[in-house]
């Protein structure tokens, strides 16, 4: 309804030409394959009039629109860039973290050797992943590059180095109750960067009387040391978005006394938050990991799919787990049941350290050499206060 949407719009200060306003309005639909043209006249029409105007000759200037880490290409972000012009061979910084242009990928997921103003470009060359939003500056070498990203790093960790004590998620209504938490400290980690800035976005946005939630750190990739150690000097919980914590950082968390709390979706996310902070927490369902396998080589069996030929490296490996998760770069790839676990051509029901056994994942066949397969029993946990 054309009209209406005018009319709820107008009550908002935004009014079409039509109607006496300065606002341009085009009706588009992709479904009815209509407007498309002339939605670009319009903006560039709308470009010329406010005389929109960049340098190509320039460095280039940009904002990192996504980020992520790719198994077979390292950190990669996608860059908008703004000003200048992009070659192959740039220094640059992002935020913390800088590198050298490698290559160049556009829209259509072919290779090119420049990008000028107003272009989306895939980047491959990032020291680390980069954080969505940061400023993308090329620098005249990578010396330069790397000791602006440094500066940058040592001045966001002196600002997150308060120390504190520890503190669960379940414990939190008590401490707010006795006065003594007034800041809820939480570090983030997810798969890709546009669900990291979400649930920062959200965390962020919870109101509290008393308690303000502060996200101290957020990031791609999975749950490492620096992470736990950054929780448990800021007195903070760790929160997991499809990702899940290395072993080391699992057993830091567990020594230090660190929460972490692992998700798939936002929205429970969110409300577990909400419920600590109103002591509403209900029992919560922790997992165990009862042990993992490293996936040493991979097997094609007719009929039946990929069998996995794996080294159990922690705990033990057991058909009468609750689950399996397949991990890949810290990951999480794949949720399900373990189909068959076998020694030998022999069925077995479990599998200990450092014995090899061979294990086929129900329907799922594409497991890599380097999976990791961690499986694990749900325990209820009652709610502390």
């Amino acid at each position: 309804n054309i009209t209406r949407v005018r009319n709820e719009l107008s009550e908002r200060g935004i009014i079409s030409e039509e109607w006496g306003g300065q606002n341009i309005f085009v009706e588009v639909s992709a479904k009815q394959k209509i407007g498309i043209e002339h939605l670009l006249e319009m903006i560039l029409l709308q470009a010329e009039v406010m005389e929109l105007k960049a340098n190509p000759g320039r460095a280039a200037l940009g904002t990192i629109v996504e980020a992520k880490l790719d198994r077979g290409r390292g950190p990669v972000a996608t860059v908008l860039v703004h000003s200048g012009t992009l070659k192959i061979g740039d220094a640059f910084v992002a935020g913390t973290t800088s590198g050298k242009v490698r290559a160049l990928i556009d829209d259509t997921g072919k290779r090119i050797s420049h990008a000028g103003p107003s272009t989306p470009v895939e980047i491959i060359g990032f020291s680390e992943v980069p954080t969505a939003g940061d400023a993308f500056t090329c620098v005249e070498d990578e010396k330069r590059a790397r000791q602006v990203a440094l500066a940058r790093l040592q001045k966001q960790r002196l600002a997150e180095a308060a120390r504190h004590k520890k503190l669960t998620l379940d414990e939190l209504y008590a401490k707010i109750q006795e006065g003594q938490v007034k800041e809820l400290g939480i570090v983030i980690k997810g798969d890709v960067q546009g669900s990291v800035e979400a649930m920062r976005g959200s965390l962020e946005g919870i109101i509290h009387p008393e308690v303000k939630v502060r996200v101290i750190h957020a990031a791609v990739g999975g749950i490492n040391e620096s992470d736990v150690m950054l929780a448990a000097a800021s007195n903070g919980i760790i929160i997991g978005f499809n990702v899940r914590p290395e072993l080391k950082a699992s057993q830091l968390a567990e020594k230090e006394g660190v929460d972490i709390r692992l998700y798939n979706i936002i929205y429970n996310t969110i409300e577990d938050v909400k419920k600590a902070l109103e002591g509403m927490l209900e029992p919560t369902l922790k997992e165990k990991v009862l042990g993992r396998a490293e996936v040493r080589n991979t097997f094609q069996v007719s009929r039946l799919g990929t069998i996995a030929g794996c080294y159990v490296i922690d705990g033990s490996i057991s058909r009468a787990s609750d689950g399996i998760r397949i991990i890949r770069d810290n990951i999480v790839v794949y949720e399900g049941k373990i189909g068959s676990l076998k020694r030998f051509k022999e069925d077995v029901r479990d599998v200990q350290t450092g014995y090899e056994c061979g294990i086929m994942i129900e329907n799922f066949n594409d497991i890599k050499v380097g999976d990791i397969i961690e499986n694990y029993v749900i325990e209820k946990i009652a709610t502390k206060l």
